[in-house]
């Protein structure tokens, strides 16, 4: 959900969260997810809204981040580098392994299916309960036009 900084163009502002010892700069705008710059884009780039996703814990996008300041883009840190969907191999385990290293593959696993799980999660409560309009969380887009608008 937090594909925050595997983008290559950022237009945020930043918010300081201060603790004794540390300082962490968060970016609150929003962040354009882009493919590599070899790669022929087949839809528009994605306007990401960094702040609307900080209930979530940074790891769950930045699942190798140790909370240095810096975080590299993931296609330009060996996360997700690949810039073509691997072939198939003979093991499941093993293609699923090299498919998430495909940069589209691990953007669309996690947003989209984080989307989804809040939609779920919403469809639950709203069953379960009669005044749960202030109690659903804001489902992010699962089709592709949301977020690569038509340009």
């Amino acid at each position: 959900m937090l594909v925050l900084f595997c983008i290559l163009g950022v237009s945020a502002s930043v918010v300081v969260l201060a603790d004794e010892d540390d300082t962490l700069c968060l970016p609150t705008g929003t962040i354009v997810i882009e493919a590599p710059g070899s790669v022929e884009m087949q839809r528009a780039p994605v306007d990401f809204p960094h702040s609307t996703h900080f209930n979530n814990n940074c790891k769950t996008c930045h699942h190798i981040w140790e909370g240095e300041p810096e975080l590299l883009s993931c296609t330009t840190s060996d996360c997700h580098d690949l810039e073509k969907l691997p072939k198939k191999e003979t093991s499941q385990d093993v293609q699923e392994d090299l498919e998430i290293l495909y940069y589209k593959k691990a953007y669309h696993t996690l947003c989209i299916g984080c989307h989804k799980e809040i939609k779920i999660k919403n469809k639950q409560m709203a069953s379960s309960i009669t005044s749960v309009q202030d109690q659903l969380m804001k489902a992010g887009p699962t089709g592709c036009v949301k977020c690569h608008p038509k340009e």
